[in-house]
């Protein structure tokens, strides 16, 4: 395989999924049974893992206050969680696979340390600016556009329509809207408090798409009920 292809994957471990599409796409842990269910989509830097402007090593992994909570949370009443994360770091060339495996296996561990796991881990490298061939403008998984919660769907049981998610970036609830998710809720944690972020996150709203605001991930717990009824 030549360096240049999108799914160049040296130095991942065993397991790790890149797809010929270059996304990462992976399965953890499927949720029980067959019948569609609510599911809890989340960003993963600024919301499960504090923000430190392209995370790509171990000693900088750290949970945001309460991810853990919310997460085993979900896990209880039964609800798949998704992280949906774009990766530009990767398609700028500032880090790779293998960087981003190592601290997501920190974010798991950490997570299991208190009881808690995701469903599935979605990411995508693409961007504009990036290098090639990850130099893609609009592709479809990148969100503001609704392509990894879509994949998500064909791996578990999701019902989107009464599915919710959670992010820092306006682009996390444009894509949730966009992929018929029932709402977004927009956290301040990460990059959330940045101009702008917050009013283009409430212009989402509308369409029968719901959007509500909080601190960090911990508050936004409180949206579960919404997802269990």
């Amino acid at each position: 395989m030549s360096d240049d292809t999108p799914n160049r994957t040296s130095g991942l471990a065993y397991g790790d999924t890149v797809g010929s599409d270059g996304v990462w796409m992976q399965c953890l842990n499927r949720a029980q049974g067959t019948s569609l269910r609510p599911a809890l989509f989340l960003d993963r830097d600024g919301v499960i893992l504090v923000e430190t402007h392209y995370l790509h090593t171990v000693e900088d992994t750290q949970l945001e206050p309460g991810a853990a909570d919310c997460i085993r949370r979900a896990n209880a009443l039964g609800l798949p969680v998704v992280v949906v994360t774009n990766q530009s770091g990767i398609g700028r060339g500032i880090y790779g696979w293998a960087e981003f495996a190592a601290v997501q296996d920190k974010m798991l561990d950490d997570l299991a340390a208190a009881d808690a796991f995701v469903n599935a881990v979605m990411a995508c490298p693409f961007h504009d600016d990036g290098e090639p061939p990850w130099n893609v403008a609009d592709h479809p998984d990148r969100k503001p556009r609704p392509g990894m919660l879509l994949r998500a769907g064909d791996m578990l049981p999701i019902d989107f329509g009464q599915s919710w998610i959670v992010g820092d970036h306006a682009s996390d609830l444009q894509a949730g809207k966009a992929a018929g998710l029932a709402g977004g809720v927009h956290v301040w944690s990460g990059h959330g408090a940045h101009p702008g972020q917050r009013d283009n996150a409430w212009k989402t709203a509308g369409g029968g798409f719901k959007v509500l605001e909080s601190d960090g991930i911990a508050d936004a717990a409180d949206v579960l009920p919404l997802l269990s009824r």
